[in-house]
């Protein structure tokens, strides 16, 4: 009987892995999909903290998939700096709903919902605009702050991070290719801290089940992140972010329909 119950919370991670490794560099929401999965499975394992050690698993991929430019972004005190500036509003109010326990009063399938409708639009609109601005002369430490606060967003779920970063970028012009590696290099101090506290919480835990599931859960994160990232960026090189838009309003409508049906 343990022996099954273990296969099965693997199982569960496994599904939530494959969820967060290919949503988490999509304008989709994550969170979204990782909570509605796991509200209609009924799942077991899947929780903030478990939330946090997937993003680990997408934290590497980055890392990975940019390593050559992060070498000389790190050489770069002005662009860290701007990255620091793009951070420094959602990491406090990310630490306060987390401690709070606020967070959770935001996963609900109506706030989901609307904020998959609402921000799904704004892509779309953000998404007309002419590109007018390149990463090497404007993204400057004003155009970092802008993209910081409108990241703080996506503490709701439902929203997406890389939804509304990409949003922001389509807004100040950028390309789209621009927008998703910027959005990508700003997820890296963002997930890095979350990743921190989820360690920290899993090492209080001194849980084996729940460190060998986070295991489970970082290893096939990495793997589907770094395959969504690459085949993402050339996708955006090709295409327009529509396909995007009308999956959010779809899912945005059928989450409705179970809302208030």
């Amino acid at each position: 009987m343990q022996y099954c119950c273990h296969m099965l919370s693997s199982i569960e991670i496994l599904i939530l892995s494959t969820i967060q490794g290919i949503s988490e560099f999509l304008p989709v929401s994550s969170a979204a999909h990782l909570v509605l999965i796991s509200k209609y499975y009924a799942f077991n394992n899947q929780n903030l903290l478990i939330d946090i050690c997937l993003h680990l698993g997408s934290l590497l991929a980055i890392i990975t998939y940019f390593g050559k430019e992060l070498l000389n972004y790190l050489k770069d005190k002005n662009f860290l700096i701007k990255i620091l500036l793009a951070t420094i509003p959602i990491v406090p109010v990310g630490y306060f709903l987390y401690q709070t326990g606020w967070i959770e009063y935001l996963r609900s399938l109506e706030v989901i919902a609307w904020m998959t409708l609402i921000f799904g639009m704004l892509l779309y609109f953000s998404d007309q605009r002419k590109i007018s601005s390149k990463i090497e002369t404007d993204f400057t430490n004003k155009t970092a702050i802008i993209f910081g606060l409108y990241q703080v967003l996506a503490l709701i779920p439902g929203v997406s991070r890389a939804g509304i970063t990409i949003t922001s970028g389509r807004m100040l012009g950028f390309s789209r290719y621009d927008s998703a590696k910027i959005s990508f290099l700003l997820a890296i101090p963002v997930l890095t801290a979350a990743s921190f506290l989820g360690l920290y919480n899993i090492y209080k835990a001194e849980s084996a089940a729940l460190n060998f599931l986070a295991i489970i859960a970082v290893i096939f994160s990495f793997i589907l992140s770094y395959f969504t990232i690459a085949i993402f960026l050339n996708f955006i090189k090709k295409f327009s972010l529509k396909i995007f838009v009308v999956y959010r309003i779809v899912l945005s409508i059928v989450l409705l329909s179970i809302v208030y049906l």
